[in-house]
């Protein structure tokens, strides 16, 4: 398995430029086909009895047509002469930002956008929900928080639960697992859970060996909360990609995530690469 399509996320009038790079950098590696894309909602325009306002419809898409049309500029003067195959895609839409682009990852091995950092900060029409987002794509979704403009993988780890969601995780993951050379799966239980724990690990590194990535395998007690022991211990060994199966329940706007995962999403300081 390789990652031989990949689909790159723009905000609007946002900072891409950490995940253009990315995108750039794991295209040069794998040899693969870069898809752009970027969506917005239009303004929602409540009309009561003798009035109307086209004039505010019309301003909006206009403006919307010019904030698609530069996030396309931007992410072809970011790739071209790096990649050798591009292509862009975008839309104006009332549904969900996350329903649209989950729907053409259907043409990408690899979905990568930035971190979702939620209403307050960011037009809700031109938010992506990341919780829905990873929920619905079905494929490996790879999260760069701000900031960060590469990817060096020269510390990867795997976040284990004995979930399907973390299984798949890892499988997706293989790819940029064989070019890191080299993963830690790591566990977080309470004290008595150990040594289960650590036979579970033991099995994903040695089925690694087998897919030629070399890795070892660790399990720790948590002391306090699971995912803010495991969010310290990342942090303490420098961490640059942590991959996690994301799961969640209860869709009401959006997933709430469980344990890691929701800790991750909030408070990431690496790169992430999620499955569900």
């Amino acid at each position: 398995m390789t990652y031989k399509s990949l689909m790159v996320h723009l905000e609007l009038k946002g900072d891409n430029q950490g995940v253009l790079n990315i995108a750039g950098d794991l295209a040069e590696r794998f040899g693969a086909k870069v898809t752009g894309i970027a969506a917005c909602q239009p303004i929602q325009v409540l009309f009561s009895e003798g009035f109307t306002a086209p004039e505010v419809i019309t301003q909006d898409r206009d403006e919307i047509a010019r904030e698609l049309s530069a996030a396309e500029a931007q992410f072809r003067s970011a790739l071209s002469g790096r990649v050798p195959e591009l292509e862009w895609r975008s839309t104006i839409t009332y549904d969900p930002l996350a329903d649209y682009i989950a729907e053409e990852a259907r043409s990408a091995d690899l979905l990568i956008t930035a971190k979702d950092i939620g209403p307050d900060f960011l037009d809700e029409n031109r938010r992506v929900r990341l919780g829905d987002l990873a929920m619905r794509a079905g494929r490996p979704v790879l999260v760069v928080p701000k900031g960060i403009t590469i990817l060096p993988l020269r510390h990867v780890f795997v976040g284990w639960k004995e979930t399907r969601e973390a299984r798949r995780a890892v499988a997706d993951a293989v790819p940029l697992l064989r070019a890191a050379g080299h993963a830690t799966i790591v566990e977080i239980v309470p004290e008595h859970q150990r040594a289960a724990a650590l036979a579970r690990v033991d099995d994903v590194a040695r089925w690694l060996k087998r897919h030629d990535v070399d890795a070892d395998s660790r399990t720790a007690a948590a002391s306090g909360t699971e995912a803010g022991f495991l969010h310290a211990f990342l942090l303490d060994h420098h961490c640059d990609l942590l991959v996690a199966g994301a799961y969640g329940h209860n869709r009401l706007r959006e997933w709430a995530f469980g344990g890691v995962t929701q800790d991750v999403l909030l408070n990431p300081s690496f790169c992430v690469l999620l499955s569900h």
